[in-house]
């Protein structure tokens, strides 16, 4: 037997060879049929069997099978000089641990985000790399922007992604629409609510903050009150899906009230864009930001957002600098604007072809649906969590579909590290946890995008199960599961009852 056949032997497959030796299955496969470990490996193999392939057998072999060719030419004769000493070519900055390719495990993503990537997006990161001025990347630039305006219901000429995640959506809002000196109203009812003051403050605007309790919608009556309070503010901002909750506002009605008394708004849609209903134009949202990585499922680093005419017009006459050249809307009207492009970054295009595969996915599922599919989704998973015990964070009717927050049951408060410790380590699952004054008080569960399907809702609620049993909780294994097979049958009764009216209509 070669080095290779015994490595394979000793782990049992090739397989298990690969996951010890992180690296792809093909390669050991190659391994196995050229007959001989490459000799890089050496060191590696008599560690990995406790001595038992010696570094010299692997080296031997090698070299047997792949004899070390030697140069025909001097080193004096060489076309590109002496060759370095082979001591020299390690220098003091490489890094002491051999590095090699990474391969991350494959997770269960039921957090607050990332959410699991489809593999035609996956597939279409991997596509050939073109200019960001080529004609066909223009062209499919194009086409995201049209697919955007339908993920956001706006026919808003400046719809784009901005490059960088949700936060760099969010200060791209804040410093194009808040100058110096300007006072802006922002609702806080959690994490990303702080993070709006934190902008006016950059900008230098004044920030007017209008508390809620966290796990609780933006109260109305406290906007109108502060707007009356203040007349002469020009920004009001709001979270429209608390991610560190799981509560959602009431957009239409703050958009309603903020305009009543002339003022812009900036809405977070983070979380909501693509699972709940997100209306910019029937809502008259003036500028919103959202988040690749959510229910969009794509990779993170892109920020969709979308702005009115009153907006750009309003940037467009400001008489001072925007205060970050990265991101002045003026430049970046150059690139993605309806013109000729003009070079003003270079754009991660392969970031963006997963973003027009995503958004591509979303229109032939069509936005209804997926709303409706993340709703579904979600009362499964809220019956089986129900059945264990659990209680929700927010009250039915501001609870959002893809972001579900439960209390930790009082008993194992202490060790709920320990519990998403043991769901990613032993199921490979991941669920967030609290922030801000919820932390170590909530679990974050998360249905987003290509993640919120039944397998997943299946997986969460087994696994949960059988860590807080295991944590002597008085559950049922099987009870939770069963809820939320009742809760998708009750869904498909009513689905096929409505069925029948609608061919009965007809």
């Amino acid at each position: 037997m070669n080095c290779a056949e015994r490595l394979v032997a000793i782990f049992g497959s090739q397989a298990e060879v690969a996951r010890h030796f992180r690296i792809d299955r093909a390669l050991v496969s190659n391994w196995v049929k050229s007959g001989y470990v490459p000799s890089r490996w050496a060191m590696e193999v008599e560690h990995a069997t406790d001595g038992r392939i010696l570094a010299t057998e692997v080296l031997n072999e090698a070299n047997a099978r792949k004899p070390i060719r030697l140069k025909s030419r001097g080193e004096e004769d060489s076309l590109f000089g002496p060759s370095l000493a082979g001591s020299d070519t390690m220098n003091q900055f490489a890094p002491a641990k051999r590095i090699q390719s990474f391969h991350p495990p494959q997770r269960t993503l039921m957090g607050p985000g990332p959410s699991e990537i489809n593999p035609r997006v996956m597939a279409a990161m991997s596509l050939p790399a073109i200019g960001y001025l080529d004609p066909i990347f223009v062209e499919m630039m194009e086409e995201l922007k049209g697919l955007l305006r339908y993920t956001y219901q706006t026919r808003n000429p400046l719809t784009f992604p901005v490059s960088g995640p949700g936060s760099v959506g969010m200060e791209y809002c804040f410093v194009n629409m808040v100058a110096p000196g300007d006072k802006v109203i922002v609702c806080r009812n959690g994490v990303f609510g702080g993070r709006m003051i934190e902008n006016v403050e950059r900008c230098g605007g004044v920030p007017v903050v209008v508390e809620d309790t966290w796990g609780e919608p933006v109260d109305p009556q406290k906007l109108e009150d502060a707007l009356e309070a203040h007349p002469d503010a020009r920004v009001v901002a709001f979270v429209h899906a608390e991610t560190s909750t799981g509560v959602q506002s009431d957009a239409k009605t703050l958009v309603e009230i903020a305009h009543r008394h002339d003022t812009l708004t900036i809405v977070d849609a983070v979380t909501s864009l693509a699972g709940t209903p997100v209306l910019v134009d029937e809502w008259k949202i003036d500028a919103i930001y959202s988040g690749s990585q959510k229910c969009l499922s794509c990779t993170p680093g892109l920020s969709p957002v979308s702005f009115s005419e009153r907006v750009v017009d309003y940037v467009k006459s400001r008489k001072d600098k925007i205060h970050s050249w990265f991101m002045d809307m003026n430049l970046l009207l150059g690139y993605w604007g309806a013109t000729t492009r003009t070079y003003h970054h270079t754009a991660p295009t392969n970031s963006l072809y997963a973003l027009h595969e995503a958004l591509l996915i979303l229109k032939e599922e069509g936005i209804e649906n997926s709303w409706a599919r993340h709703q579904r989704h979600r009362l499964a998973l809220k019956a089986g969590l129900e059945a264990m015990g659990l209680k929700y964070l927010v009250k039915e009717g501001a609870q959002l579909p893809q972001m579900n927050a439960v209390h930790i049951p009082e008993a194992i408060r202490e060790r709920e590290a320990e519990v998403r410790k043991t769901l990613l380590t032993e199921f490979n699952l991941e669920i967030g946890a609290g922030l801000g004054p919820l932390a170590g008080k909530i679990w974050r569960i998360g249905i987003m995008g290509y993640s919120c399907k039944p397998e997943n809702v299946m997986v969460c609620l087994s696994a949960l199960g059988s860590v807080l049993s295991d944590m002597g909780l008085p559950i049922h294994v099987g009870e939770a599961e069963a809820a939320a097979h009742g809760a998708y049958a009750q869904l498909h009764a009513k689905a096929a009852q409505q069925k029948k009216r609608v061919q009965a209509a007809a």
